[in-house]
């Protein structure tokens, strides 16, 4: 294509190869001067995205590579803020971390939602993120994968709990009565829909008159008068058990957990649906009991992910779907030994790839960059512990803000955030 006059223009970036499972090699660059003697480089070395003291980390990690083209990043942007680096407890407490300085700097710094980015090595750690976003009301939208409480296991049973704390929620009910099916078919709901809009009642009540079950099929009362049953039952029990003792009971009860062991070939994918389950018992820990009153409340609190203006939602993502974005301020979680760089770059000795995907992850902030990491994590029930990347250590210090570094500083930015914590408690109550 190129002639024999080689007449052609490349453009790339062998510090952002992070494709090397598609045959994306930096090598292939390097390359073009062999089969092309006379290929002159240019080298596009001025960025104007990111402040002077993101792009000093980043030249810093990524000098470590080896280089045929080498090339320094600078920007006309000032210093701006230093690089923090947060030590936490664990996943979760990362999350929360990461949580409240979003809603922190999205109040007090006015930074919209959508200028936000929580960047990860895999997507498996997006689980604590989400329910951390979900509790602060915080909408955002995940990259490249399912969010939790948009599959279809963690759905049915939320419209379950969602029957027993409010019976007029006609869309849960038509969710429920069908997870799992009871032989109560589509004709059905729409004469028993018809009798409850008639009558002034919800389909979930109507369901429960004696009345209308007479006036259906034998097959479809008994349907309905099961359902009812179990939803009497369970409504009996959160008066007293928590909305986490809660989910298990219902999973059980409700036939739940047997449909999702019918939909599955493998006890693998059953588990993990399950865990889905499992978790979603979790995401109300800390709940008390009494009664559908409270689980409405509970509830109330995870149903603002969609909240907001379309497309200014936090982004969560993998450091490899990030690759060509940019954000005000981005958040790498996970920074461990392990997971970034990954375990099997460490077995192997292959680093140069970890670290160009780190350096992939730096460059997508403009403004403000955290990198955190846990001290431990919970993996098959045990506690693991784990050691910071060792990419933070080749990072320029003078650059980084460390947690314990200014105590000072952290003592007032403590105060700073808890006084916006607070106004924005007053502002829901004054919206309430």
């Amino acid at each position: 294509l190129a002639g024999t006059r080689g007449n052609m223009t490349c453009v790339g970036d062998d510090d952002q190869s992070i494709y090397a499972w598609r045959g994306a090699q930096p090598e292939n660059l390097d390359q073009l001067a062999t089969d092309y003697p006379n290929l002159k480089v240019i080298k596009l070395e001025q960025n104007y995205r990111c402040t002077a003291r993101i792009l000093r980390c980043a030249n810093t990690l990524i000098a470590k590579n080896p280089h045929a083209h080498p090339k320094k990043l600078w920007s006309q942007h000032g210093d701006g803020e230093p690089v923090r680096v947060w030590e936490c407890r664990n996943n979760e407490h990362e999350a929360e971390r990461v949580a409240s300085e979003i809603h922190y700097l999205h109040q007090a710094k006015e930074i919209p939602f959508g200028e936000f980015a929580i960047l990860f090595r895999g997507n498996h750690q997006s689980r604590p993120l989400e329910k951390a976003l979900q509790l602060l009301r915080i909408p955002y939208h995940l990259s490249g994968g399912t969010k939790f409480l948009d599959r279809a296991e963690v759905k049915d049973a939320l419209c379950w709990l969602q029957v027993l704390a409010n019976p007029d929620n006609d869309a849960a009910f038509l969710r429920a009565i069908a997870a799992p099916k009871r032989e109560v078919g589509a004709t059905t709901l729409e004469k028993l829909a018809a009798m409850a809009h008639t009558a002034g009642l919800s389909m979930s009540v109507a369901a429960g008159q004696i009345g209308f079950l007479k006036q259906l099929t034998p097959r479809a009362a008994a349907g309905l008068d099961e359902f009812t049953r179990i939803v009497e039952r369970l409504r009996d029990a959160a008066e007293t058990l928590t909305p986490a003792e809660l989910v298990p009971k219902l999973a059980l009860e409700s036939g739940l957990l047997a449909m999702v062991r019918s939909q599955c070939k493998d006890d693998a994918s059953y588990q993990r649906r399950k865990a889905n389950i499992d978790e979603l018992a979790s995401w109300f820990e800390g709940a008390r009991g009494g009664g559908p009153g409270e689980l409405a409340a509970q509830l109330a609190l995870l149903s603002n992910a969609d909240r907001g203006e379309p497309g200014n939602a936090v982004r969560l993502m993998s450091l490899h779907a990030a690759k060509g974005l940019e954000f005000r301020a981005v958040f790498v979680v996970g920074c461990e030994d392990g997971n970034l760089p990954h375990e099997a770059s460490l077995e192997e000795n292959r680093l140069d790839e970890e670290r160009r995907l780190m350096y992939v992850g730096i460059t997508r902030a403009k403004e403000r960059l955290y990198l955190s990491h846990s001290a431990e994590i919970k993996r098959w029930g045990a506690l693991e512990h784990l050691l910071p990347s060792r990419f933070l250590d080749e990072l320029p210090a003078a650059d980084l803000l460390r947690d314990g570094l200014d105590p000072e500083r952290e003592s007032a930015e403590k105060k700073q955030r808890g006084r916006a914590h607070m106004d924005a408690i007053a502002a829901l109550f004054g919206d309430g």
